[in-house]
């Protein structure tokens, strides 16, 4: 896969101001460099308890669970944190339920909704576990593994949104959940094996619109007509948060009140009272964390529509969201001389990876398309700070591409720095590796 070159086509993207450091100063990123190196990952500690407050506070008719969808960061010091603070966790393997039960989280604040519901799920359920089945063939392997037991379903209510086609986790062209249709089918299978349906599950994804909330909310909730049994309706997550200065996020107190109003509604009408769950991530943790990288490296090309690069010591192996789908993290340059703090040029921003997608600064929503970012004048040495790499980043990227070692984490406490998650011995890489026999 190559970069495409924007050219005379557009003009490049630049910004009229800058993007600003978020919860980190000039003086801790720096410490972050001196105690572990870069690239890391850090977190604010204060910024993911006021998140989490906020998420507690999501309108509900009769009742709230909070589920922190635990892919989208799932350190165990953010597990523990929300586990204090009363969070549950949506959990989308079983290797996830075991990563957090071994975190301290109590197995009955678990609940999985997988694409593979693994052997052995069994022990979990047993365990007081919740599982979502998410096809017809996980309703028949619950059914005969754990009759008698309660169970959820996600359904595919037939529509979706995304910010790309890649992320749409809704409608005829995509995999997740049982489409709805078959909602009969897999009754039928629940109640011969004595399992009652006391969850319905769906993701669409809403956005900040709080019409085309309630129009989720209805479809969503009409799938719980045909359960008598239900008793909760989860909504997923998909809430959407703005990571660059000119984007707009979901404002949950505001644009999601509708949500309550819709279960008053249905309450009214069928006299079954629904408690809510959702399961924010990239809402909880995306602007709570950031990369910290060093300037490696800064290269020119000299023709006419020649750019600046700027080469970092990070790249797809710590944020693999741009060069997926285009995605745009806020970057900031922290420079060793202050001096250049106020001087600007335009850059592209390339990782460090022997990969030509390997970039920081596609255009919107085309990652293979090369756009320049306006920013203050760079340095080789000088810190860069890819904010907004909170949510799906350290847990999702391409790790040990070109035998990269897993950069470290830390932790922003009252201003102090905490090592969080060494960072990868690069023998660690190989250490599993088996020799063939002379």
């Amino acid at each position: 896969r190559h970069q495409e070159v924007q050219g005379d086509r557009e003009p490049p993207v630049k910004m009229a101001e800058i993007e600003q450091l978020r919860f980190l100063t000039p003086e801790i990123a720096f410490e972050v460099e001196k105690t572990v190196g870069t690239p890391a990952f850090v977190y604010s500690y204060d910024a993911l308890k006021t998140q989490a407050e906020n998420v507690l506070k999501f309108p509900n008719a009769f009742g709230l669970t909070a589920r922190f969808a635990m892919k989208s960061s799932p350190n165990a010091a953010i597990l523990r944190l929300f586990d204090s603070m009363g969070l549950h966790f949506d959990c989308s393997s079983v290797h996830e339920i075991k990563r957090a039960m071994a975190a301290g989280v109590s197995p009955e604040k678990c609940s999985l909704s997988s694409q593979e519901l693994a052997d052995g799920f069994e022990d979990l359920v047993a365990l007081g576990c919740k599982i979502n089945c998410c096809s017809v063939l996980q309703v028949e392997k619950f059914a005969a593994k754990c009759p008698g037991k309660e169970m959820g379903l996600r359904f595919n209510p037939g529509v979706g949104s995304g910010g790309t086609g890649k992320t749409n986790v809704g409608g005829p062209s995509s995999s997740f959940g049982i489409w709805h249709e078959q909602s009969d089918q897999c009754k039928a299978i629940a109640d011969k094996a004595g399992c009652k349906v006391v969850r319905i599950h769906t993701h669409i994804g809403s956005g900040s619109d709080p019409a085309v909330w309630r129009r989720c909310t209805s479809l969503s909730i009409a799938l719980c007509e045909n359960f008598a049994d239900a008793t909760t309706l989860n909504l997923g997550g998909g809430y959407k948060v703005g990571r660059m200065a000119n984007e707009k996020g979901t404002d949950i107190l505001k644009d999601c009140d509708v949500v309550k109003e819709v279960f008053e509604e249905f309450a009214a009408k069928h006299g079954r009272k629904l408690h809510l769950e959702i399961e924010p991530g990239t809402y909880l943790v995306a602007n709570s964390g950031a990369l910290i990288a060093s300037v490696h490296d800064i290269v020119t090309t000299g023709t006419s529509a020649g750019k600046t690069f700027i080469k970092l010591d990070a790249g797809m192996t710590e944020v693999l969201r741009p060069s997926l789908y285009g995605s745009q993290h806020p970057l900031v340059i922290v420079p060793k001389d202050a001096a250049r703090a106020a001087q600007r040029k335009a850059y592209v921003v390339c990782g460090h990876c022997c990969e030509s997608g390997d970039l920081m600064t596609p255009a919107p929503g085309e990652p293979e398309t090369l756009a320049e970012r306006m920013m203050c004048e760079a340095a080789p040495g000088d810190l860069m700070v890819i904010e907004g790499s909170g949510a799906y980043c350290a847990g999702m990227c391409t790790k040990n591409y070109n035998s990269f070692p897993e950069a470290p984490e830390v932790m922003v406490v009252d201003g102090k720095v905490h090592v969080i998650r060494k960072r990868q011995p690069v023998e660690a890489i190989w250490q599993y590796e088996v020799a063939l026999p002379n």
